[in-house]
């Protein structure tokens, strides 16, 4: 009886094994010739893809790889949303599903950290001498569900929308007439300012932004202190023991001025 394709690979490893057990594989010149080779390739790689970016920019337009040299980073930049690289995009989306703070440690330090361990105790409970992938139900199951799972996380963190300045600026006139300072001109910019400045990433304004971190509401903020306090807070809040929040003393003077005219003038919906 014809035996089965399983049962002479099991036969063809064994021999293998036996020779490589009887004769050995030196390291020199087998190891060292695969590790030579796979570096060249790499390295080859490597130059190919600088060749290909350094013919095909030419500093002002990007091609392909994109342009030599992009503009200098603006610090005070209001619009920009920073955003993982494509193979942290599973944990960015993962930071979305687990709310913070009673179980963000779950997703930033207890899945990955399990999923590590998991992977690298691998050799040590799986000593199973079958390797098809059929006839290992559990492993092809677990391993499957794994890259399922990590796509589907980086689908949807690649896809994810962000709250952009500037569709949160279009609130402001509602804010100002929900909050009564719509005839204030400085305080409307400082509302403008509010939203663009990424503010609402942390806090929240009339129903609006982002309560997962902690950050106080800051709908009726108004109602403790004045426009000055306010100026002075955002320039250095570790001065007032918060040493969480960064300083945005970046915006400069008359910025901060119009930002603290906004908070002070936000002291609640009226008939609220």
């Amino acid at each position: 009886m014809a035996r089965d394709r399983g049962e002479l690979n099991r036969e063809g490893f064994a021999r293998y094994k036996d020779d490589v057990r009887k004769e050995g594989k030196p390291f020199f010149p087998y190891g060292l010739f695969h590790d030579t080779v796979m570096s060249l390739v790499v390295v080859g790689v490597i130059v190919a893809l600088a060749i290909i970016w350094y013919v095909d920019a030419d500093g002002t337009e990007a091609g392909i790889l994109g342009p030599w040299y992009a503009p200098p980073a603006e610090p005070g930049t209001t619009e920009f949303i920073p955003r993982p690289d494509w193979y942290f995009y599973f944990l960015f989306y993962l930071l979305r599903i687990f709310k913070w703070p009673e179980s963000v440690f779950i997703a930033t330090v207890g899945i990955p950290t399990i999923c590590l361990i998991l992977l690298i105790g691998l050799p040590f409970y799986d000593r199973r001498r079958e390797r098809h992938p059929l006839r290992r139900p559990v492993a092809m199951t677990a391993a499957l569900l794994t890259v399922v799972a990590m796509g589907v996380l980086t689908w949807k963190g690649a896809t994810a929308r962000e709250a952009l300045g500037s569709e949160l600026v279009l609130a402001v006139p509602e804010w100002a007439e929900r909050q009564g300072f719509a005839d204030n001109a400085e305080a409307v910019r400082g509302a403008e300012l509010f939203a663009q400045s990424g503010c609402m990433n942390c806090h929240v304004y009339l129903g609006e932004g982002n309560a997962n971190l902690g950050a106080p509401d800051l709908s009726a903020i108004g109602e403790t202190n004045d426009a000055t306090y306010f100026v002075q807070y955002l320039t250095n809040p570790a001065a007032f023991g918060n040493n969480v929040m960064g300083s945005y003393a970046y915006l400069g003077e008359e910025n901060l001025a119009a930002l603290g005219e906004f908070l002070a003038s936000s002291k609640g919906p009226a008939g609220d």
